[in-house]
């Protein structure tokens, strides 16, 4: 144990930055990622921790190549994402930012599978005040509705974790694939995170809702660390193929309606995330390079992304696409940082996002899944439509709103420089992150079919967004909240409660008035009443009485209480 555990000192570091206030607490948020990147360099693969605990082994550090990369990946996202908090960030967005990077760090290093739901829970639990942060009733509402989702994954995973130790008699957190009870469990459970197609609303409905800092911090962590996951436990699958497929395609209709700029960056994300698990899926190691490349460059760009749309927002007070226009000339350097980002995320040659795409591309190719490939090359042809072209279109360019505001903080400039300048340096230099991919890489991005092909993708793919737009067929920005899957549960079940809650209601004082005047009724009867002449005329007895009142009142309490 040479080492600390990397996980332990964001923990310390949180409760240090807690207790202090001003710029001594910004300074000391961006300290703590720098102290554990020190850290994090003095670890190699090899390094295992074993402890017992109440006779389980557990081992909660594990180093390999492949945690090493998501280690860097997630300090290095820290780094940047305090940056821009430096002057956008409260106490409470730093504390939680830094305890939710910790708990990815932790998450990535876990070498069971206790220790990987302990920190999987911290995930949800320390990012939602990232949610909440912004003190509004739909960021209540929204950050409720993913707390609960992500808990459930949480829940999932303990269950499957119980059964698969119940069935091996290990906790470890290996390879595992699919074939039984425990497996699905932690496969699904996986899926939540990762925004599987159905289980991805969580994303679109939070993400946009976030601080302007906060997004920043949730488009790196939460869905990686599921990434992670996958690679770790269910390389080679099948089915993972044909799911990452879907990712990709489905989310592109949603984004080209939507109006609200950072929920377009949330089905981006799930779009690039599909990328990642297809090439999981096929679980070759020129594959499996792939999508851990396109893990470590999404957090880049897409980060880079959220911060020019979180530098909007900050300064404009405004996101949806309908409200802005014409920002580039009060924000040029926005703008310009925002257009790398762009450019990364559509795989421009010499950008970031070309060299790890295309090797989960070539992959497929060299596998035969050619309908896949083709599904993966509308796909891109899409992102580049949605993310590469309207984000900074309709933010910067488009009508002019009249708006003018100051250009972003310093502090939110170098942040949005740093990602833009690995941006840069990744796809010029490729050979600088395929050194780190946990399988040698000889891949080689650029070739003239390579460059050739996409340079046509992209072409064809700017003069459709230019002719829907100059013939009027683009969908327009409404003034709207778009929903998809997530209807059956903001909408339709809370209607089903409503008319439930009305019907019983209805039916609790029907009851109550019919118990009311049947309990009168016998009240009335059991008097004793004297006719003419003084005879009585009726009486019931006091004990039937009693008995009937009391099974109307268990009645009337039970369709109350219900």
């Amino acid at each position: 144990m040479s080492s600390f555990h990397p996980a332990l000192i964001f923990f310390v570091g949180a409760i240090l930055v807690a207790l202090v206030r001003g710029r001594l607490q910004a300074f000391l948020a961006v300290l703590i990622p720098v102290v554990g990147a020190w850290n994090i360099l003095h670890l190699h693969a090899g390094i295992d921790w074993n402890v017992t605990l109440f006779s389980y082994a557990l081992h909660p550090m594990h180093v390999d190549r492949l945690s090493l990369l998501f280690g860097y990946l997630f300090h290095l996202a820290a780094f940047i994402g305090l940056i821009f908090a430096y002057r956008a960030g409260d106490t409470v967005q730093r504390v939680s930012a830094i305890l939710y990077a910790g708990s990815a760090i932790g998450a990535v290093f876990a070498g069971d599978l206790i220790t990987l739901f302990i920190f999987w829970e911290l995930l949800a639990i320390t990012s939602v005040f990232l949610i909440w942060a912004r003190r509004t009733p739909r960021a209540m509402r929204a950050g409720l509705r993913y707390l609960v989702i992500n808990v459930v994954s949480g829940v999932l995973l303990l269950s499957g974790a119980i059964v698969h130790y119940h069935d091996t008699g290990s906790l470890e957190f290996g390879y595992i694939g699919l074939g039984s009870l425990a497996s699905w469990l932690i496969f699904l459970a996986i899926g939540i995170k990762c925004a599987w197609p159905g289980l991805h609303n969580w994303l679109t409905d939070a993400y946009p809702e976030a601080t302007p800092a906060g997004a920043v911090f949730l488009s790196a962590f939460t869905t990686k660390v599921a990434v992670y996951a996958l690679a770790r436990a269910f390389p080679g699958t099948e089915m993972l193929i044909y799911i990452g497929a879907a990712m990709t395609a489905f989310p592109i209709f949603f984004a080209v309606i939507e109006n609200d700029l950072r929920r377009v960056l949330s089905y981006s994300m799930i779009n690039q995330i599909g990328f990642m698990v297809c090439g999981i899926g096929l679980g070759t190691q020129l594959a499996l390079n792939g999508a851990v490349a396109h893990a470590f460059n999404d957090v880049l760009f897409k980060g880079l992304l959220f911060m020019s749309m979180g530098a909007v927002l900050y300064r404009t007070g405004r996101i949806n696409g309908s409200d802005l226009g014409g920002l580039y000339k009060s924000m040029p350097k926005t703008a310009g940082l925002c257009i790398v980002g762009a450019a990364s995320i559509s795989a421009f040659p010499l950008f970031s996002g070309f060299v790890s795409k295309s090797m989960v591309m070539a992959a497929l190719l060299e596998e035969h899944h050619v309908v896949v490939w083709f599904v993966l090359l509308f796909a891109s042809a899409g992102v580049f439509h949605h993310a590469g072209i309207k984000i900074p279109f309709f933010a910067f360019f488009s009508h002019d709103a009249k708006i003018r505001v100051k250009e972003a903080p310093r502090s939110m400039l170098i942040a949005m420089g740093i990602g833009a300048a690995l941006c840069i340096f990744i796809g010029s230099y490729p050979k600088a992150l395929y050194s780190l991919l946990p399988y040698g890489a000889d891949y080689a991005p650029y070739t003239i079919t390579h460059v050739l092909s996409q340079c046509q993708l992209l072409f064809w793919s700017a003069l459709a967004f230019t002719f829907l737009k100059l013939t009027g067929l683009y969908p327009p920005e409404l003034r709207s909240v778009n929903l998809d899957i997530e209807w059956f549960y903001r909408t339709a079940a809370p209607a089903v409660v409503r008319g439930a809650v009305y019907a019983v209601r209805a039916m609790r004082g029907a009851a109550s008035a019919a118990s009311l005047a049947l309990l009168h009724g016998m009240i009335d009867s059991a008097r004793v009443t004297f006719g003419p002449g003084g005879r009585q005329s009726r009486t019931w007895p006091t004990g039937t009485i009693a008995l009937l009142a009391a099974f109307l009142l268990g009645v009337y309490l039970v369709l109350f209480y219900f």
